[in-house]
């Protein structure tokens, strides 16, 4: 690689008819922080530029180094071209893999990306429930990843994610919600520095079970799974009733809520801010961000999305980039 500045990062373009391609030509022209390249169509992006009115110039780039002498005046863009037809999926796949080669390699600090289609990905025969379970493989790892969602007002973790609520009540199991927390609790101290931690578990039945009159999973389940984190010396408590433990006052109290289900964590931190939270896979070998919203193929090309989320995503991953050299 040519030595010509600092790594840069790599987005990934996300599915092509949602706003992924909109997003990244705005957050270009924030031009906030680190540098970045995105692994796209060259030609549709300039495309889109032209449809949606922003101006925004575009430079193909060969070779990831060459980022930050062209980002001040243009967006760089890693050309792979889309195939001909609807059905963009392998170049989807491919945005993301070649993503992740090149942050492993050293010529990308970190990986950012777009939003995707998952069940147009389903159709072409992909096998991962999403993004997260995809990055997993690609790292080779053994211990499954963590999704966290993070806003300045609040981080949450979910112990199940993408599954049925029923199969998320059935599946829900102690060691998942003790080894999920380590991971949680380690990136609270190396990626985002908080030296010591503080974990809120939520209950999974109404009021945390009542002390088992509304359920038993939090005496059975959720309790000895605190219980071991303590003797493993996390500051965890619970399990908290998960009605009252989003308000301000109650976030106040610790650093990350452990939920026990997708909706139980994307529920509270979208509502509280949804333009600005990021999904941040913990426990991966190399760093990976993304907006916390999907392809919004309802307002795609239209050149109304925002892009807080995503430049919130790119902030974050930088940061720990940073933190982690």
């Amino acid at each position: 690689m040519t030595d010509i500045g600092p790594s840069p990062l790599a987005l990934t373009m996300g599915d092509p008819a949602g706003i992924g391609g909109e997003i990244t030509l705005k957050a270009w022209r924030a031009k906030k922080g680190t540098p970045f390249f995105v692994i796209d169509d060259v030609h549709r992006l300039k495309s889109l530029a032209d449809k949606t009115g922003l101006d925004t110039p575009i430079t193909e780039i060969h070779d990831p180094a060459l980022t930050t002498p062209v980002f001040a005046d243009a967006l760089p863009v890693l050309h792979r071209p889309l195939s001909a037809g609807p059905d963009h999926s392998s170049a989807v796949i491919d945005s993301i893999r070649l993503a992740v080669e090149l942050v492993r390699g050293g010529q990308a600090s970190g990986v950012v990306t777009n939003p995707i289609h998952k069940k147009s990905l389903y159709d072409a025969g992909f096998e991962f429930p999403g993004h997260t379970e995809f990055l997993a493989g690609l790292a080779g790892i053994d211990t499954p990843p963590v999704m966290m969602l993070a806003s300045p007002e609040l981080k949450v973790v979910p112990v199940t994610v993408h599954v049925s609520l029923q199969d998320a009540i059935t599946s829900l199991k102690t060691d998942d919600i003790v080894s999920l927390s380590v991971i949680t609790a380690k990136a609270l101290q190396e990626d985002f520095a908080i030296s010591s931690p503080k974990l809120a578990v939520a209950g999974l039945n109404p009021h945390a079970g009542e002390g088992g009159g509304m359920g038993a999973d939090e005496v059975t389940i959720i309790a000895p799974a605190i219980a071991k984190l303590r003797e493993m010396g996390i500051d965890a408590s619970g399990p908290w009733p998960p009605d009252t433990m989003f308000h301000s006052a109650a976030r106040a109290t610790y650093d990350a809520a452990i939920c026990m289900y997708h909706d139980q964590a994307l529920i509270p931190i979208k509502t509280i801010n949804f333009d600005a939270a990021v999904n941040v896979t913990l426990g991966l070998p190399f760093v990976r961000t993304s907006p916390d919203h999907g392809t919004a193929f309802d307002i795609a090309g239209t050149g109304v999305a925002r892009e807080t989320s995503l430049l919130a995503a790119i902030k974050m991953a930088a940061d720990i980039a940073a933190r982690r050299l």
